[in-house]
């Protein structure tokens, strides 16, 4: 790979993430502060990324890989977005943004996989240069949540301003695609099925007892992953601390330094124990939020922010390296993308519609909710799908992962090199 391929992969990665950090992490307090949108509204609007998760292989699996090259896809989602993203700022009311949001995510959806798709396609040994490059889209996040955090917006309520910032990186990134190297459509003229597009021939990998029960534990911990998406921005913002949507990426910068440990705590853990701790840090979150304050408990707060990355670490790499050993070479993609649509299509969406109408219950007064009881719930969530894995869970099959370790999930724990 030229130096120039590197730097132009590396900018579409970070632009990619950066698009999505600079509204998504803060659309709750926009939506309650500049729309007034309700709580039921605001899990409505947040279910658009599923719904975007679900429809996005159809675009992918019809169009990207069979008609045009992904980098022109790319390019033109893009700039589609960037016009819808702009438009957003000029809508006054929750009616009004709700079909352009849905819109907007239906487009993006699909380019999270079509950057992994022109980066892969550029790259010799992916398992080496593709890390480099993939890590430049947490930073884009976490520059997003840095940028609104030190400029005031949620104090001054000018989150329409994030909206604008996403127009134009998501210009920038449309004009950019179209410089990308050529990345021509990888089955042109093969026959796809619907099989083919929603990942269905991994069905099989369900009768396999264990993988059945993750996968099950996979879609259910991902309705407590809802509320933190949905709610904590607006949560962290209601109880006063300042320069939320910056603190918040503090959980990114925990997933980069939990994702530089994984290797070590691959060989010390194995796959059931780092599953089972990253449900557990679900537990723990929620908890932390549910007793913190900006007062004596603020820590509560920040560690609640942190183990953001052991929750998305232990369980979603972890799950993923599961899912790619078991599934062998034949059914790895359709595998990956099986589970995707599981979690963050099927697993938010319940998640989404359930999160909303619980914490407007809880709301106590104009202005103010109780969080305690809100975040007891979610947590309960959690503390249940991580006691039913733990019994019913027990692999037996061997595995090799993508660190070159030879993995034995059996009951002790035991792992060979």
């Amino acid at each position: 790979m030229t130096v120039t391929t590197r730097v132009k992969l590396s900018t579409m990665m970070f632009l990619q993430f950066f698009i999505w950090g600079a509204w998504f992490v803060t659309m709750g307090t926009y939506l309650a502060k500049t729309l007034l949108a309700t709580d039921v509204q605001n899990g409505n609007a947040y279910s658009s990324q599923s719904w975007g998760a679900i429809i996005a292989p159809f675009i992918i699996g019809l169009i990207a890989d069979r008609f045009f090259s992904a980098q022109k896809v790319l390019g033109v989602l893009h700039l589609i977005g960037a016009a819808l993203l702009y438009y957003i700022t000029t809508i006054p009311n929750f009616d009004g943004f709700l079909p352009v949001i849905f819109a907007y995510m239906i487009v993006y959806m699909p380019t999270l996989a079509l950057v992994n798709s022109v980066s892969f396609r550029q790259m010799t040994n992916p398992s080496k240069e593709f890390p480099p490059i993939r890590i430049l889209g947490t930073f884009g996040w976490i520059v997003a949540g840095t940028v609104i955090g030190w400029l005031g917006w949620e104090q001054s309520n000018s989150l329409v301003l994030t909206f604008k910032m996403a127009a134009i990186a998501s210009l920038v990134l449309g004009l950019l695609s179209f410089t990308l190297p050529a990345t021509p459509p990888a089955k042109r003229g093969q026959k796809t099925t619907m099989s083919d597009i929603l990942g269905l021939d991994a069905l099989g990998l369900l009768k396999n007892s264990s993988y059945l029960i993750f996968f099950l534990a996979s879609i259910a911990i991902c309705i407590p992953l809802a509320f933190y998406y949905n709610f904590t921005n607006p949560f962290l913002n209601e109880v006063g601390m300042q320069k939320a949507a910056f603190i918040q990426s503090f959980g990114q910068w925990s997933e980069l330094a939990f994702m530089a440990l994984m290797p070590l705590f691959f060989v010390r853990l194995g796959v059931k124990k780092m599953l089972a701790i990253g449900m557990l840090a679900w537990v723990l979150r929620y908890v932390c939020f549910a007793y913190g304050n900006v007062e004596a408990n603020y820590w509560m707060l920040i560690g609640g922010i942190v183990l953001h990355g052991v929750c998305y670490d232990f369980f979603f790499v972890t799950g993923q390296i599961y899912t790619d050993n078991l599934a062998g070479e034949r059914f790895k993609s359709a595998a990956q993308g099986f589970i995707t649509l599981a979690t963050y299509g099927v697993g938010m969406l319940i998640g989404s519609y359930i999160s909303g109408p619980i914490v407007g219950h809880w709301k106590v007064s104009e202005k103010m909710h109780n969080w305690q009881t809100i975040w007891l719930i979610p947590g309960g969530i959690a503390a249940v799908v991580l006691i039913v894995f733990l019994l019913f869970f027990k692999d037996k099959n061997q595995i090799q992962n993508d660190l070159g370790l030879r993995v034995e999930d059996e009951p002790q724990g035991r792992f060979e090199v």
